[in-house]
């Protein structure tokens, strides 16, 4: 049984409301879950206390056990200082220039500079 820390949607039309839950892989996002354990409200700013609220103790539990928090409970969990903030790249591998593409670009900066030192 792979178990998730992730969020579960609330709330009305354009006026989300998410709870922190952790549930098994396969359950659907706002179906089952094993234990509620906190919740996330993103139009309240950050430094209001209904923002963000999490049982800390039961949160560094399922960790413990195994659980795999998703990227944005990782940012969250970091933000209350429960577990290490996660290095998030700002552009995706996939989108990097390949391999010929960087030749080409090397060259013409090489030949940039030729003409600046010439």
């Amino acid at each position: 049984m792979a178990l998730r820390i992730r969020l579960a949607r609330g709330g009305a039309k354009n006026r989300p409301f998410y709870r922190l839950v952790v549930a098994e892989n396969t359950s659907p996002r706002d179906g089952r879950f094993v234990e509620r354990l906190g919740f996330y409200n993103p139009l309240v700013e950050k430094d209001n206390e209904g923002y963000f609220s999490v049982n800390e103790e039961r949160a560094k539990y399922w960790l413990s056990v195994g659980a795999k928090p998703s990227e944005r409970v990782l940012k969250l969990l970091a933000f209350k200082n429960i577990c290490e903030k996660p290095v998030i790249r700002d552009t995706p591998k996939k989108s990097a220039p390949k391999k010929k593409a960087q030749e080409r670009l090397a060259a013409k900066q090489a030949a940039a500079v030729a003409t600046v030192n010439a």
